[in-house]
């Protein structure tokens, strides 16, 4: 099925793009309180370890708790990191002049969508593809 051209005005993705651009850069800096970028792959980011001090090295407790931290942070690690990539997908999109348009049918994808999710890769009716 061929696609369909995207009637979306310039305006319209003029303002989702600067949505996408604000959420990209509130998901960067949550994804600064719990991890840095991989410094072998900028793409992928790493959890960050919390510091024990001293005293802390020789509590059980304490090392417990860090360990739990740490793995907290790599979940949340985790979502932000998959939020960023959907983000950044979404500009590439725009820049490509295929943002808008539902990757599975070539559809447009409706507006409502895009507001509640500017990063939509789908229409409604494709959503759970």
């Amino acid at each position: 099925m061929g696609a369909i051209p995207n009637t979306m005005d310039t305006q319209k993705i003029e303002a989702f793009k600067a949505k996408i651009e604000t959420e990209l850069q509130e998901v960067i800096e949550e994804l600064k309180t719990v991890g840095r970028v991989n410094p072998e792959n900028p793409l992928d980011w790493e959890p960050l370890p919390e510091k024990l001090s001293e005293e802390e090295r020789t509590d059980q407790n304490e090392i417990a708790d860090k360990i739990e931290g740490f793995e907290s942070n790599t979940a949340i690690l985790k979502q932000l990191e998959i939020r960023f990539n959907e983000l950044k997908d979404a500009l590439k999109r725009i820049e490509e002049g295929t943002y808008g348009t539902c990757e599975t049918s070539g559809e447009p994808i409706e507006e409502d969508r895009l507001e509640a999710n500017p990063a939509a890769r789908t229409c409604k009716a494709h959503m759970n593809d």
